[in-house]
């Protein structure tokens, strides 16, 4: 995996290892892609030096992992909304199911 940004004014392309964040104007591209990347005539590449392997974790990495399962224990812990009064709303879960959703995705319960 490479990540391909644009100097325009320098006509020049750069081909890097995979950027650790989000950037406008910037593209993730797979190994073999950045392998045959060819640039408009009179333009330059410039490659960089790649990583021989996957790049280690980092305290980052592993507090946002941390922070993530924190979230989705406290998630769990929390009581369930009252059922609305009335016809049946959408967010009312059919037989079965707790009631836990998160967009499309809802938690079945052990039978």
């Amino acid at each position: 995996m490479a990540t391909l940004t644009y100097v325009y004014a320098d006509s020049t392309a750069v081909l890097g290892p995979l950027a650790t964040y989000a950037e406008p104007h910037s593209y993730d591209l797979c190994a073999p892609h950045a392998e045959k990347l060819t640039v408009p005539l009179g333009w330059e590449v410039v490659r960089l030096a790649m990583p021989s392997g996957p790049p280690e974790p980092n305290p980052d990495d592993l507090l946002a992992l941390a922070n993530a399962v924190r979230e989705a224990a406290v998630d769990r812990s929390a009581p369930e909304p009252a059922a609305p009064h009335g016809p049946k709303s959408p967010l009312t879960p059919p037989p079965g199911e707790t009631g836990i959703r998160r967009g499309h995705l809802r938690m079945l319960r052990d039978r």
